[in-house]
């Protein structure tokens, strides 16, 4: 059976098919064309055919975000696919996952790479959104320090020498990589996004409940259950929240909101910043 007869869809590209980045595409997915892009086979697989159950035209592709061409392959096909109309990066590694080493490859470096890939093929009036977090807040970066990251290209990030001094463990390297990102997106806003007549954004989420959240739910120390005791709504985030943020920031109504970052955090950075709560 042929569910849409139309051509020329619009196309929504997804890097990192998770449990959030599938929750914001759900939301403007109907009649357009998903390409969704996972290390991961399985997840593909798993992710793909939900959507297809569910009247949602998805075409696939295995792609590691740690290679720059496997990113650069990524944008080329969604490009071919038709306009690329959204751009949506979810792809990272959280700090008990991961060593301080690979989280800044992944979660910054390799998100560098996919913002300067999507920075070509953007549609007018295109809209991208990538997906930052809380911990970008917490690690304060010198102004000087972070006027050098914005002007420092994405293979260079490694090689600075804040970055090298200060990302001793892998909770530090999460918060610069997550600092970096709203920086990458601020720069590619005023530059190639613009030039393209398109739109970037991050949304910074705080802890909301994913089933890959649970690897830092069951991580060692209450961390987290403090945090939450702390913040001003008391309660962890859904990722319907999320989507619902991700689809305004997407979407025509944010047209006047570019290379900016959304907190989405219950409060918890409102309570460290004003000394209700104080992080060990």
């Amino acid at each position: 059976m042929i569910f849409d007869r139309n051509d020329n869809k619009e196309v929504i590209a997804l890097l990192g098919a998770g449990a959030m980045g599938t929750a914001i595409v759900r939301r403007f997915a109907s009649g357009r064309k998903i390409l969704l892009g996972d290390i991961s086979e399985a997840n593909l697989k798993k992710v793909s055919d939900d959507l297809r159950y569910s009247g949602i035209d998805v075409e696939t592709m295995i792609v590691d975000a740690l290679d720059k061409g496997s990113v650069e392959a990524f944008a080329d096909k969604a490009k071919e696919l038709g306009e690329v109309k959204y751009y949506v990066h979810t792809a990272g590694a959280s700090p008990s996952q991961a060593s301080p080493e690979h989280i800044l490859k992944l979660d910054m470096v390799a998100t560098g790479h996919a913002i300067d890939a999507f920075g070509k093929v953007m549609t007018r009036g295109g809209a991208a959104l990538i997906i930052s977090s809380q911990t970008g807040y917490m690690l304060p970066i010198p102004y000087e320090i972070e006027q050098q990251l914005l002007n420092t290209a994405t293979d260079e990030l490694l090689n600075n020498e804040f970055i090298k001094e200060n990302a001793t463990n892998s909770g530090k390297a999460y918060m610069i990589a997550k600092r970096v990102n709203h920086l990458q997106v601020m720069k590619a806003a005023a530059t190639s996004f613009k030039e393209r007549g398109a739109r970037i954004n991050t949304i910074s989420p705080g802890i909301i409940v994913t089933p890959l959240a649970y690897d830092e739910f069951n991580h060692p120390g209450n961390t987290y259950q403090v945090m939450i005791d702390h913040s001003a709504v008391e309660r962890t985030g859904s990722i319907d929240e999320i989507a619902e943020a991700g689809a305004f920031l997407l979407g025509e109504h944010a047209g006047f909101v570019t290379g900016t970052d959304l907190l989405i955090d219950g409060g918890v950075i409102a309570a460290i910043r004003s000394g209700a709560y104080r992080l060990h």
